[in-house]
């Protein structure tokens, strides 16, 4: 009835652990075929492997088409057996990582179920806890209690041991005790008075089932439930209306940090075209400039309410409030060339005047003054107080000081740093106003802003020069001979 080609699907029940294994084979596969098979998917020997089918050994010559094995027939069964050789003759049995097991309901409308059972190798041989054996086959069946690992109890925190040696060896007395008073029960009866005013009567109230204690649980439970779920439902709904809470200040924060940021561009761009500073903020000017000088002569071109005349003149009207504007912007430019000079000479002095820095193992900075930096700190000290308006004692202590600091070099320069200082001091002696001496003031501090420059008065300002500067060619910084300064003396 089938094919060459169509395939059995063949049940084997392992003997004596009855654990099942599925396979698929050919029909026309023969006996020794299906042994190679389970010998390939259980790692059990193919001659240790005898096969029976109702109750009959099978021989290795015949097929499964000529056991009458038929496909999809749901009692094709195969009781798969294992000989036992002796031990010199007996292959090592290898235990597969894990097989399958058919689990039969005896419901019949519940399907069979498999289940996957892994293998775990015993590390030693296991102790024999109990059991039984099998008398016809003399196998060793275990009980389940050997078969499971026992977890360790855990012992009650603070609970006493359960066993002890005065328990053990406790020594027990009897004593008979005489109570003071004696006592007893006495019935009422006729010709008896017994007094009851003390006595208490006791009514049993209704019993207490089981029933009654699961209902009453399972209310306070619903109770409890209850409770809790509205706990953490207003837990939930406070966690919401703090976050919208956040979101809303968030946003607000932002809004006001993107307002205060406009703002202060606009502020910037007002102040960068009031007091421009920068080569880019006069730029922004001429632009702006231009840009208004175009859409005026466009306007005035284009305009058809104009004569000839009144174009011309609106023209030249046009050509001179661009001409104030440039004059407006020249000044505006010499008045930030003025103070762009003013910052990068107090920034080049600071630099001068700073310490050396060293950064040491541990991550630290050490500062270090030189001499070097402390003759340019002195130096800048006297160049910041020549420009400031102090009193008439106070001005004469910082020309003296300025005096004696250049004095140490003889030169053209510092003899008319000297000469103006001298001259400076002499019209303050005279009471002249601050304002016949600002001329004066001005030039002394510019020599003296040269005498810091050079590499030669100040070391620091070596790392300051662009091009290195020959001296002996600077016929003012040039050292005097010491006959021409005797002579000049």
């Amino acid at each position: 009835m089938a094919d060459a080609e169509e395939t059995l699907a063949l049940t084997f029940l392992i003997m004596p652990d009855r654990a099942t294994h599925d396979l698929m084979f050919p029909v026309s596969s023969d006996l020794w075929a299906v042994k190679e098979g389970i010998e390939r998917a259980l790692s059990f020997p193919a001659k240790n492997i005898q096969l029976t089918f109702n109750g009959l050994p099978l021989l290795d010559d015949l097929t499964l088409k000529e056991c009458d094995l038929f496909p999809n027939f749901p009692d094709n069964q195969i009781v798969m057996e294992v000989r036992v050789y002796p031990r010199e003759d007996q292959d090592k049995y290898k235990m597969p990582e894990s097989f399958e097991v058919v689990v039969y309901s005896d419901n019949p409308d519940v399907p069979s179920k498999k289940i996957l059972v892994t293998v775990q190798r015993p590390i030693s041989r296991k102790l024999y806890l109990g059991g039984f054996r099998n008398k016809k086959t003399s196998v060793i069946y275990h009980h389940a209690s050997s078969q499971t690992k026992n977890k360790p109890r855990k012992n009650w925190e603070g609970a006493p041991p359960m066993y002890s040696r005065e328990t053990q060896t406790h020594n027990r007395k009897s004593r008979s005790v005489q109570l003071m008073r004696e006592t007893g029960t006495q019935m009422a009866r006729r010709g008896l008075y017994i007094d009851n005013n003390r006595d208490k009567v006791i009514v049993a109230g209704p019993y207490f089932t089981s029933e009654m204690l699961a209902r009453l649980k399972l209310e306070k439970t619903i109770v409890l439930q209850c409770h809790w779920r509205k706990y953490k439902a207003r837990i939930a709904a406070q966690n919401k209306r703090d976050a919208i809470a956040a979101r809303a200040t968030a946003i607000e924060a932002k809004q006001r940090a993107e307002r205060a940021e406009q703002e202060h561009k606009h502020k910037a761009e007002i102040e960068r075209r009031l007091h421009p500073r920068t080569s880019a903020d006069f730029e922004v000017l001429y632009n702006e400039l231009e840009n208004w000088r175009f859409h005026e002569t466009r306007r005035i071109k284009e305009g058809s309410g104009f004569s000839a005349e009144e174009r011309q003149q609106q023209l030249a009207q046009l050509l001179h409030k661009e001409m104030k504007l440039l004059q407006t912007i020249d000044r505006l430019k010499l008045v930030a060339d003025k103070k762009n000079k003013q910052v990068r000479v107090d920034k080049m002095l600071q630099l001068m005047a700073d310490p050396k820095k060293w950064e040491l193992r541990n991550g630290e900075i050490a500062e270090v003054h030189t001499p070097f930096t402390t003759r340019a700190r002195e130096l800048m000290e006297l160049y910041n107080g020549l420009a400031l308006k102090l009193p008439q004692r106070q001005r004469l202590d910082v020309l003296l000081h300025t005096k004696w600091s250049v004095k140490e070099f003889d030169c053209n320069l510092t003899r008319e740093i000297v000469d103006l200082v001298d001259r400076e001091a002499d019209l303050i002696r005279r009471d002249r106003s601050d304002k016949s001496l600002e001329g004066l003031r001005k030039r002394l501090r510019n020599l003296f802003l040269q005498f810091i420059e050079m590499p030669e008065f100040n070391p620091e300002a070596a790392r300051f020069q662009r091009v290195p500067r020959d001296i002996m060619k600077e016929p003012e910084r040039r050292p005097i001979p010491p006959r021409l300064s005797s002579s000049a003396k």
